[in-house]
C-alpha cells in the first residue's frame, strides 16, 4: 500500500515495503501538511514493523514538521519498534542540532 500526499510546494509518501514502512518527506514541511502526516502517522505503525524516515530531499521544516518527527519517534518506541530517519540535509541536521534532537538521526 502507498499513501501519498502533496502539496505545492512539500508532500509525505509512506509507502509499505516488505519489512519496513517508508515515510519519505520532500520539499518544504511545514503545518500545510498536517492533514497528510496525520495519516501518514497512524498507517506507519499498522503493521507492527520498523519505520524508516527519509528526510533528504526536505529543503525547509518548521516546528510542525519537527514534531512529527518526534511523534513518529516517539510512537514508535511506545510500541516497541525501531524509527530511524535518514539522510537529513545540512539544513535539516542544523535543525536538530539546534533543538537537541540530532539523536533522532540515523548513522
Amino acid at each position: 500500500m502507498t499513501l501519498t500526499s502533496e502539496v505545492r510546494s512539500g508532500g509525505i509518501l509512506l509507502a509499505q515495503e516488505p519489512t519496513v514502512s517508508r515515510v519519505t518527506l520532500w520539499g518544504e514541511i511545514d503545518s500545510a501538511l498536517r492533514n497528510q502526516a496525520s495519516a501518514a502517522l497512524a498507517g506507519a505503525f499498522q503493521r507492527d514493523l520498523p519505520v524508516v524516515v527519509d528526510v533528504a530531499r526536505v529543503t525547509f521544516i518548521d516546528s510542525a514538521g519537527i514534531a512529527f518527527l518526534v511523534q513518529l519517534c516517539r510512537i514508535g518506541r511506545d510500541e516497541g519498534l525501531q524509527v530511524s530517519v535518514h539522510g537529513p540535509p545540512p539544513e535539516v541536521r542544523d535543525v536538530l542540532r539546534t533543538l537537541h534532537l540530532d539523536a533522532l538521526v540515523a548513522g
